[in-house]
């Protein structure tokens, strides 16, 4: 089976799920303040439905419009525009004629079930499949970092000792607090032994995104060839896979990252000494126009080290995972207001693409726990036809003591419905646009 299809497939199952479980955090509230639901769906029924089966007062089904779910209570003005219901006199059971306190209640449980969900799903999977770390030892030559890093102090060769403090389980994860979290200081120790605290300016987030360099740490590695692209330079000079590179025209390499360099610099004939074994050679070759030879490196040897954790240890660990899975994913939202950020926003592609290309259980459970930590999310911003407009109403009503008129509820939702249709297509459009020019 192709990556594609088994990426659909987990797509098709983690939305699924987190569809039910969402509209039974309504469905549920509902029916234990007696208000009635008179349809249960999966994906939308428009005009007509897969299957759909009257159970007491409530119709289940499955529609045909893989878009989302809904349930549709009594006495409210929803996606299904049911106004002539609402010109009718309040009946006892209408979602219209209980408290406000209880509609609230109702309105927050889809995206309470979708939080603590997240929540469970991460605590599980530290239980069940444990965690990897990755610490100093396991990068000999320490850190490159970006050009940026490099301007407020960093150097090759870095490493991570403390951030704000505190040591990180994976040091690669210090590019995540640069980018989201609000750090103020790194503890490093350079090549030569220095130690140093480099304070952190304040905007260095957005000056990672400003410039592109996402990853403002990247692992330095040995300068030993993983795989050898036939016909090119390298291929016809004699080089081999495990040849180690150590020295171009004369000049000392102590990793990968400084051989790409000297490449790049040089496009005339080069002399490049490696060693095989015991074995040492000297040969000429040339690079071609873009500075390439045509050997490749992989991040091997870099090796994270599997920590079990006991059932306790994973509810406290799964809890901060699941905390800061949810802070960093509204503190990248503000870049969704930028001309870049937004030409970055994907849509059901982009989701599909968290999913793993080859079955894996643990990777369907970490994809399915981020879009339900995102859902909930999404579902609580104050949007006319999301739960959180519905919430937002409330919260009037509760602070005013004064419901809005029926109209500006209508009105409201349809405005609503045609902001979020755009958001979607916008969306999918850009994965759409990235599909066919690879941008």
């Amino acid at each position: 089976m192709s990556p594609f299809a088994i990426k659909a497939i987990q797509l098709f199952m983690s939305l699924s799920l987190l569809i039910i479980l969402h509209e039974l955090g309504h469905f549920i509230p509902a029916r234990i303040f007696k208000t009635r639901v008179e349809k249960f769906f999966l994906f939308f029924d428009v005009n007509f439905a897969l299957f759909k089966k009257k159970i007491g007062d409530t119709v289940y089904g499955i529609g045909w419009l893989p878009l989302g779910g809904y349930v549709k209570i009594a006495g409210m003005i929803d996606e299904s525009m049911d106004t002539e219901q609402m010109k009718q006199p309040a009946q006892p059971w209408e979602f219209r004629s209980k408290p406000a306190w209880q509609r609230l209640i109702i309105m927050l449980g889809g995206v309470t079930v979708n939080l603590i969900l997240g929540f469970l799903i991460y605590m599980m999977i530290l239980f069940v499949w444990g965690k990897n770390t990755l610490t100093n030892e396991a990068l000999p030559l320490g850190l490159q970092p970006s050009p940026i890093a490099q301007a407020i102090g960093f150097e090759s060769g870095d490493k991570i000792l403390r951030v704000d403090g505190a040591e990180l389980d994976n040091v690669l994860e210090v590019n995540r607090y640069l980018f989201l979290r609000s750090v103020e200081e790194i503890d490093v120790v350079h090549a030569d032994g220095r130690k140093e605290s480099i304070a952190i300016p304040e905007d260095f987030g957005q000056q990672m995104f400003e410039s592109g360099e996402m990853q403002s740490f990247r692992p330095l590695l040995s300068p030993v060839i993983d795989s050898v692209v036939p016909n090119m330079a390298a291929d016809q000079a004699g080089l081999k896979v495990n040849d180690r590179i150590i020295a171009v025209n004369d000049q000392a390499i102590t990793h990968w990252q400084e051989f790409v360099a000297k490449l790049n610099t040089n496009s005339n004939p080069i002399t490049l000494v490696m060693q095989r074994g015991r074995e040492i050679d000297t040969l000429q070759l040339t690079p071609n126009e873009e500075g390439k030879i045509g050997v490749n490196k992989l991040y091997t040897g870099i090796e994270s080290t599997h920590v079990d954790l006991g059932f306790l240890e994973s509810i406290q660990q799964g809890f901060s995972y699941g905390y800061w899975t949810l802070y960093d994913y509204v503190a990248q939202f503000k870049y969704i207001f930028t001309k870049k950020g937004a030409s970055q926003v994907g849509g059901f592609g982009a989701i599909g693409n968290l999913f793993p290309g080859s079955w894996d259980w643990q990777g369907f459970w970490f994809s399915t726990a981020l879009i339900s930590i995102m859902l909930a999310f999404m579902n609580v911003l104050p949007i006319p036809a999301l739960d959180g407009g519905h919430v937002m109403f409330l919260v009037y009503e509760i602070i005013t003591g004064r419901k809005p008129h029926d109209k500006v509820m209508e009105y409201a939702q349809v405005i609503g419905f045609f902001l979020i249709l755009g958001l979607v297509l916008f969306a999918n459009g850009n994965d759409v646009y990235r599909y066919l020019f690879g941008s």
